[in-house]
């Protein structure tokens, strides 16, 4: 069900009217858990049940980690949480890829055809990790302390209402943000009508939709001709300006559905992470993984490059931490080669701006600090060929031909790229501004009224968010 549909509208405006309804106050939560159900079956009907029982087993799991009081069998149950969780992720989300690799080689009839065969349940990728988070959260967690992460009730019944409901909060279920458990929790509680920010929330729903309805769905129907084979017949430069307009698109798309999943939930009284910050102005390739997909990047550093070590262990050890989690991280997108090479790339990237962060020392002024924002966005840019493109050959293809500069020069995508990327440079250069001048000059109720004309006039065709495949 996508969020700029009609049925989703529905969806929304029917759980507000049940949700604040006072004869139903003590059964907000069992709402929501409908809804959040009825979201995920509208798509794969027959995949809400490995949600369920993944839910369903993370609040049993998580509930005898947080009371058992023997270190060496809650350290056990941990374990197996982690395990169950990742066993889950990989079945569904890499079977295919080991199909195709056992097809390949004609061994084991049936195993690979039937590994193939099965299906990626939408949003996999994110309610398994925030199942990893509570799992982790409780084991970590002391609750004789008086400053606990957060505290479970006794009654096992609420948690594992409270868990189903932490897992499958629909405006979050199946692209993000990553919640973790010590986020989430606290807040469930009763809600109210009145404590609703109605102008706030507003203002992030129209600024989602429009990065999304507006920018990104118009930026689709031209970053479509970067599919092969149809890139081998254009020029250089409508190549580059198709992978600039594609780093435009991604940006709107994600940042969009996260903007909208923020709005939704702010709706029924909860506060999601901030997924994003600007990711482009970014100076450094470490600064770029803390200004996009927050969520993900800050789950990573807390539960995967923290325990590895971190920062704390020789520095060759540190090269090989943020290599493995970038490696995981690409991987955690998708089951193809492009993925793992495309995390690969980012974590050869860190690695060497880290190296060279140790042995030479720039001046920081407007012109360094340009060519450092230029740099890191071109090499960000670059790296999304990866995603655009699902095989390894295309993109090796797509770059041959972008250095040819044999085929046409296509001056219509030209100028649709750089008109619908125009918006997304207001709206970096206005943070600029805020930021030096300490005004937002787009936060106003003029602004808001255009960009909600824009998203009735001018949306483009409907369609996924692109992280929806992840």
């Amino acid at each position: 069900m996508l969020f700029n549909s009609f049925p989703f509208l529905f969806l929304v405006l029917t759980t507000l009217i049940l949700y604040y309804n006072k004869n139903l106050l003590k059964y907000q939560i069992h709402i929501l858990i409908l809804s959040s159900f009825v979201f995920y079956a509208y798509g794969q009907p027959y995949l809400l049940f490995l949600l369920f029982v993944s839910a369903s087993i993370n609040a049993v799991v998580s509930y005898v980690v947080y009371f058992e009081n023997r270190h060496k069998k809650k350290k056990f149950y941990a374990i197996a949480g982690v395990i169950f969780n990742l066993v889950v992720l990989s079945f569904f989300k890499y079977s295919p890829m080991f199909g195709r690799m056992i097809e390949e080689l004609n061994s084991i009839d049936g195993v690979g055809e039937f590994l193939i065969a099965v299906p990626l349940p939408i949003g996999i990728s994110f309610y398994t990790f925030q199942g990893i988070s509570l799992v982790i959260d409780l084991y970590r967690n002391n609750h004789q302390s008086k400053c606990p992460l957060f505290r479970v009730d006794k009654d096992f019944k609420k948690h594992y209402v409270d868990t189903i409901f932490f897992i499958s909060f629909f405006p979050q279920l199946v692209a993000g943000p990553v919640v973790k458990a010590y986020q989430f929790y606290p807040q469930i509680r009763a809600k109210f009508f009145k404590d609703i920010k109605f102008e706030k929330t507003f203002k992030i729903l129209i600024l989602g939709y429009f990065l999304k309805m507006v920018i990104a769905d118009n930026l689709k129907d031209q970053t479509f001709w970067m599919a092969y084979p149809y890139f081998e017949s254009f020029s250089s430069l409508t190549l580059v300006t198709l992978l600039f307009g594609y780093s435009m698109q991604i940006f709107t798309d994600f940042a969009g559905y996260s903007l909208i999943a923020i709005g939704i939930a702010k709706l029924y009284g909860y506060d999601l992470p901030q997924n994003f910050n600007y990711p482009y102005i970014s100076k450094s390739f470490s600064e770029f993984w803390t200004r996009w997909h927050i969520s993900l990047s800050s789950w990573l550093r807390e539960y995967l490059y923290i325990p590895l070590g971190g920062n704390r262990v020789n520095k060759t050890r540190v090269y090989i931490n943020l290599l493995i989690v970038m490696l995981l991280g690409g991987l955690w997108h998708g089951a193809a080669l492009s993925y793992m090479v495309w995390g690969g790339y980012h974590g050869l990237l860190i690695m060497a701006e880290r190296y060279m962060m140790n042995h030479v020392r720039l001046p920081s002024n407007i012109f360094i600090d340009s060519m450092k924002i230029f740099l890191v966005f071109s090499l960000v840019t670059l790296g999304w060929l990866l995603f655009k493109l699902p095989e390894f050959g295309q993109v090796l293809a797509y770059l041959e031909s972008m250095t040819s500069n044999t085929g046409v020069h296509r001056k219509d995508i030209l100028m649709m790229m750089f008109f619908y990327s125009i918006p997304v440079m207001i709206y970096y250069m206005n943070y600029l501004l805020k930021i030096k001048k300490e005004k937002n000059y787009l936060d106003n109720s003029f602004i808001y009224a255009v960009l909600l004309f824009f998203i009735v006039t001018n949306s483009g065709s409907s369609g996924e968010f692109i992280y929806f495949q992840f």
